[in-house]
């Protein structure tokens, strides 16, 4: 096994933001509170049928679907710090997953540039976390 050099570790660091933009957003969610305002008609205004499908397939979907939008939260806040004008709808962020507690992905409609999306979800007790990096080209 390589050991990796704290000078590398900073010059492709340097490389990677010399290049691109990167961005972060980021997205707490509180189980108990989100459970109050998590009725049909916000599920229906605010995620997808897959996104639906997916959260109804297990016994604790409140937990899905917490998840979920602290992903979607968390995705709004990178997309809108890389482009401000941007009008997004929550139907326009849709997490996948392909496989029950998988690895999530995540697809942007509307967006006009290129990034790449890497998303993170946890979760423990009370609390769900959600992180989304965006990684842009400069120019």
């Amino acid at each position: 096994m390589e050991t990796v050099v704290p000078i590398q570790i900073t010059e492709e660091l340097e490389f990677l933001t010399e290049n691109h933009s990167v961005v972060v957003g980021n997205d707490l969610v509180h189980l108990p509170t989100f459970i109050k305002s998590c009725t049909p008609y916000f599920i229906r205004r605010g995620y997808t049928q897959n996104e639906v499908a997916y959260c109804e397939q297990f016994a604790d979907n409140i937990l899905r679907y917490a998840s979920t939008w602290a992903a979607k939260e968390a995705v709004y806040k990178a997309i809108k710090q890389v482009d401000d004008r941007v009008r997004l709808w929550w139907r326009d962020i849709e997490i996948h997953r392909s496989k029950p507690q998988g690895k999530p992905t995540v697809t942007v409609k509307k967006l006009n540039h290129s990034v790449v999306l890497s998303l993170s979800i946890s979760h423990d007790g009370d609390y769900v976390w959600a992180l989304a990096i965006c990684l842009r080209e400069k120019g």
